[in-house]
């Protein structure tokens, strides 16, 4: 897969907010289809999720502002391959 990156800040209710995350955890859960939008590009991603992952939290108070951040983290099966080399016969 070639290097990319999708960055999208955006205002939205706390409703909205957990719509959004609601999606995002189904497409994990299932390994599934999901789209982000972007300017009125839409960018479908499959997802191809092993069963174990690297979730990480952090929460930061600064300024009067609270930033809560999650990021999971996995390997995909093609750069898993391609770091570990062809199998030997």
């Amino acid at each position: 897969m070639t290097n990319m990156k999708f960055k999208k800040k955006e205002r939205v209710t706390r409703a909205e907010a957990a719509a959004r995350l609601t999606e995002i955890a189904k497409a994990i859960r299932n390994s599934a289809k999901f789209e982000l939008e972007h300017d009125q590009e839409k960018l479908e991603l499959e997802l191809d999720v092993p069963e174990e992952v690297v979730l990480e939290f952090e929460v930061e108070f600064e300024d009067g502002e609270t930033e809560l951040e999650v990021e999971i983290k996995w390997a995909s099966a093609n750069s898993t391959a391609e770091s570990t080399g062809p199998a030997a016969d």
